[in-house]
């Protein structure tokens, strides 16, 4: 979901117990999603169902966020088909794309590669927030990405070494590469971009958090399923072959 708008006061002000919850969430939920992920949801499957399945579950979470704040009929009175492609369309489009990627790289990639790789996204939000919005970096932050890129360098690096040490043969090292640390970095530098995007329209367009949430979440969809039937996405034809939910789980 794209973060929400501030509501309070800005600046020095101490975090809330609530924020810090939040944050304690996230972070679990950004240690476990990777193993989660490789686990539950194997290559054979379908990626499209997942993510599509991804996107409803999250549209229903938004959706009973939104009413529960009471808010529904204030965020929608105004809501148009024409107002919700030219705010959600293509930053929709390139989550579609970006949680296709990273589902890939989710399968191929250790836990903590993928995690360190996944690390980039911030430089790539850090560029696309300036050239967007125009907003710059100190000193610290500038210094800062760069140890990112480095450490996440570094730590490639050792995951090709090992690759190598276990003498895997060239078409294993192949797949890691383009099946793995290709889909990580297009699905981060895709997360900074469309993150600045989605920033930018919630600034300067007024819009319910929650509901944009479920008009990306709706956007994604139909990208998805377009994709599918024009037969850019093959997940279209094994679907209709297969079914949906091929080589699921119950965990999954």
């Amino acid at each position: 979901m794209p973060p929400s708008k501030p509501h309070g006061p800005t600046g020095d002000a101490p975090l809330s117990r609530t924020a810090i919850i939040y944050m304690a969430l996230l972070a679990l939920q950004f240690g476990l999603q990777p193993s989660l992920t490789k686990r539950y949801t194997p290559s054979t499957t379908h990626r499209s169902s997942i993510v599509l399945m991804q996107e409803a579950t999250k549209f229903l979470i938004a959706g009973i966020m939104l009413l529960s704040t009471h808010k529904f009929k204030a965020a929608t009175h105004d809501w148009n088909v024409r107002t919700w492609l030219k705010v959600a369309g293509l930053p929709s489009a390139l989550y579609a794309v970006q949680n296709m990627a990273a589902l890939m790289a989710y399968q191929q990639l250790n836990p903590l590669t993928f995690n360190v790789l996944n690390q980039t996204k911030t430089l790539s939000a850090a560029v696309c927030c300036y050239i967007i919005m125009g907003r710059q970096q100190s000193l610290v932050q500038m210094a800062s990405l760069v140890l990112l890129l480095v450490s996440t360098l570094v730590m490639e690096g050792v995951s090709m070494n090992t690759l190598s040490t276990l003498s895997l043969d060239l078409d294993g090292s192949a797949r890691h590469f383009t099946h793995g640390i290709v889909p990580i970095a297009v699905a981060s530098f895709i997360s900074g971009l469309a993150g600045a995007l989605t920033q930018y329209n919630l600034q300067t367009g007024n819009r319910d958090s929650f509901l944009f949430s479920m008009e990306l979440c709706v956007g994604s969809c139909f990208v998805i399923s377009a994709s599918m039937l024009v037969g850019i996405n093959d997940d279209g034809s094994a679907m209709r072959e297969f079914g949906f939910f091929h080589n699921w789980t119950l965990g999954t």
